[in-house]
């Protein structure tokens, strides 16, 4: 019989998990929204070489945030969305690449210095990976 220390903390784990899982869903629909209400964030730093196909590049990434975030709700196609979120935040470290080599820039209100684009690659991309692969954990049922 598991002791009341050992469901006291899986309770609260399981508040944390679905907690995120939540804040999951409402960043990438955010985000989703976002690369149509202020394409000129997002613009300035998809790659040179890809710069010809930078508004579609733009709203493919967007229309893919959303879907992926509602994809998410139902219990049944939440692993495949959680499998393209991290293939898509893999697809965006050329992004973060080109940050490091374009050195100091500002993105909408943003500063940015070769410092934070390491940052971003090596500590942002592993945490949002890690996030999204431990939220999905989660085994609230919402539809499905």
């Amino acid at each position: 019989m598991p002791s009341k220390n050992s469901i006291y903390l899986n309770m609260k784990t399981n508040i944390l998990q679905n907690t995120l899982f939540f804040l999951l869903i409402g960043f990438y629909l955010f985000a989703g929204y976002n690369h149509f209400a202020s394409p000129t964030f997002y613009l300035p730093v998809i790659p040179p070489y890809l710069s010809q196909w930078a508004k579609e590049i733009n709203i493919l990434a967007g229309v893919f945030e959303i879907a992926l975030a509602l994809l998410l709700i139902p219990s049944r196609t939440r692993l495949f969305a959680v499998k393209c979120i991290i293939i898509m935040l893999i697809a965006f470290i050329p992004s973060h690449i080109y940050f490091i080599q374009k050195g100091e820039f500002i993105i909408g209100s943003i500063e940015m210095t070769p410092i934070k684009s390491w940052i971003r690659l090596l500590i942002g991309q592993p945490i949002l990976i890690l996030w999204a692969w431990w939220a999905s954990k989660s085994e609230i049922k919402i539809f499905g």
